[in-house]
């Protein structure tokens, strides 16, 4: 088990080096050219600035681009007010944190809005570039925290749902090759794979009953061919590559080519350092890994080795 937590730790930190921090969104909005120009210059350094000129023009690019982190939107403006544009945006981005730029006194609307929860803040013009640089750092970092709890809750409620699926599966029968396919599922659907394979090993050699499930409906099994696989079954220890195209160790697997696999992570299957078998979850794209995520595909395998092992005695 310790030997197992200190292998996580180690594919964290290789986790950990391919995450790139990417510049938060933000949509400015402002009927006048030059003051929408001023607002893209102010934020463009810090952030991936999208720009409209009305609110109307401003709902089309978040159709196009999707979710934002912060919207900056001028309150008097032709065909939509500031406040009657952000106020269509809260259904579809409820997380979005909106200001409004105004020059004149309305209080009612802008009272209205901000109790209405649409506005996080209001800055009177002319602004003061430095002060609204505060504000749109300070709604960014709002933006960050709710986004992380928000996936916080998300990632408990997988996780109880994956375990709880786990002990009903292997509660439910008695059969040892019924087990491997819903098990496979559950992991693919969790961890968003497009394959899962969950086959036994015998002698620390793979052997032919399996369990598998794609979202295609269709799954290629070419573990006894795959490098990770035979490192896995070797060493015991999970074995990963989260971006095989850049990974020079698995240039002559050209299986990966053929399937179009380009993330794969191999988990071995083991209880009581008896190697039971291998769980591949394979990703038609390169990706990322959190470590709570390592640590539940660990924490679920040992949970599934203990069915198997019970399963077997039965």
């Amino acid at each position: 088990m310790d030997n197992g937590s200190l292998e996580i730790d180690k594919v964290q930190y290789q986790v950990m080096t391919l995450e790139r921090p990417k510049k938060l969104k933000i949509l400015v909005v402002d009927d006048e050219p030059d003051n929408l120009d001023l607002l893209y210059r102010t934020f463009r350094r810090d952030f991936n600035v999208l720009k409209a000129d009305s609110g109307v023009n401003a709902l089309q690019v978040l159709a196009a681009e999707g979710e934002v982190a912060v919207i900056i939107s001028d309150q008097r403006m032709p065909e939509m007010k500031g406040t009657e544009f952000l106020s269509k945006t809260v259904p579809q981005f409820p997380d979005t944190v909106r200001i409004i730029l105004t020059g004149f006194t309305d209080i009612e609307d802008l009272v209205e809005a901000i109790n209405a929860g649409q506005v996080y803040k209001y800055i009177t013009k002319p602004w003061d570039p430095g002060e609204l640089k505060a504000v749109v750092q300070r709604a960014a970092e709002t933006y960050d925290l709710l986004k992380q709890r928000t996936e916080e809750l998300r990632r408990a409620q997988a996780q109880m749902a994956l375990l709880s699926v786990l002990v009903q599966i292997t509660q439910a029968t008695s059969n040892l090759e019924e087990t491997l396919a819903p098990i496979a599922r559950a992991f693919s659907e969790t961890f968003g794979t497009q394959g899962c394979i969950l086959q036994l090993i015998n002698e620390n050699t793979l052997v032919d009953t399996q369990g598998s499930y794609s979202d295609t409906g269709k799954i290629e099994n070419w573990l006894s061919q795959d490098p990770l696989t035979q490192e896995a079954i070797a060493t015991g220890q999970i074995q990963v590559s989260l971006n095989i195209l850049k990974d020079t160790k698995l240039n002559d697997a050209i299986h990966y080519k053929n399937s179009g696999v380009q993330a794969h992570l191999v988990m071995p299957i083991s209880y009581r350092n008896q190697l039971l078998g291998v769980l591949s979850l394979q990703w038609k794209q390169p990706c990322v890994l959190r470590e709570d995520e390592l640590r539940l595909i660990d924490l679920s395998a040992q949970l599934v080795a203990i069915a198997l092992t019970s399963n077997r005695c039965h």
